[in-house]
């Protein structure tokens, strides 16, 4: 009897709990409503109601539905206001230049569609880079650093685009492939002139310059974001000049998408490797 005893404690203390055998190495938490997204969750639903009553223009209403989605995840990650700010004054600045001579664009067919407005596949063409690194902020913690470069990079990447295709489509007097440098009409994808790469250029400054104002980088970072907004677009002409039309997936915005891509590599490559921020 000792030994049978003996043996069924033994047996019991093999056996896991009740909570063990339900515990789960990988359970998902509930979302927490934190002081940030409940700021963003406030302010963008404000800004979408009031854009909304007022008219704007700038978004398509289903381009104004992603546009809040990606307002939240940024506000509430840890670029916070910085960060929100900054891709604002993309869309501001973005959208301002696709109006420059808007008419001669139009006459020309190399005009934006829908008269500019962005849609959801040009929010995210353009910011699902930049909404990738705040996210993995959340992940890698002690990686925010070169996040936050990884990040300014990739809306450097994309203003320096925006301004030297739509700069260049309005004032451009001579463009050449960027491929076989071959003179091609304005607005030829893949096209550069010197208008559009000077505009590109102080578009990628400016992005640098605000981000080190508002303290999202360092001063150190603007050398990198700025050669890393060159590069990328460069990639761009030369994505766009060999590819584009050519591979059926490989749409505008699918290039948007892979230009901040390589920005933001460049960018935090850059600021890691050969600079050493961190």
């Amino acid at each position: 009897m000792r030994r049978l005893l003996a043996l069924l404690g033994t047996a019991s203390a093999l056996v896991p709990p009740p909570r063990q055998l339900l515990r789960r190495p990988y359970q998902i938490q509930p979302a927490q409503m934190t002081p940030e997204l409940q700021t963003a969750l406030t302010l963008n639903t404000g800004l979408a109601t009031i854009g909304t009553l007022a008219g704007q223009k700038q978004l398509t209403p289903t381009g104004l539905v992603h546009a809040w989605a990606l307002g939240v995840i940024l506000w509430s990650s840890f670029v916070g206001w910085r960060g929100y700010s900054l891709c604002v004054l993309y869309l501001v600045v973005g959208s301002a230049a696709t109006k420059i001579k808007q008419k001669q664009k139009e006459a020309q067919g190399i005009a934006e569609g829908r008269g500019g407005a962005r849609g959801p596949e040009n929010v995210w063409g353009s910011a699902a880079t930049a909404a990738m690194c705040a996210l993995y902020g959340f992940r890698k913690p002690s990686l925010r650093p070169l996040l936050a470069v990884a990040y300014v990079s990739s809306l450097a990447t994309k203003l320096s685009d925006t301004l030297a295709s739509e700069v260049g489509k309005a004032y451009g007097k001579t463009c050449y492939l960027s491929t076989t440098l071959k003179r091609v009409p304005p607005g030829t994808e893949g096209a550069v002139s010197l208008e559009g790469t000077l505009a590109g250029f102080a578009g990628s400054v400016v992005a640098a310059a605000y981000a080190v104002a508002v303290g999202l980088t360092p001063r150190q970072a603007m050398a990198p974001v700025i050669i890393a907004a060159f590069v990328a677009t460069t990639c761009e002409s030369w994505l766009g000049a060999g590819a584009q039309g050519r591979v059926p997936w490989l749409t505008n915005e699918v290039i948007n998408f892979l230009n901040t891509l390589i920005g933001a590599g460049v960018g935090a490559a850059l600021s890691f490797r050969l600079f050493n921020l961190y």
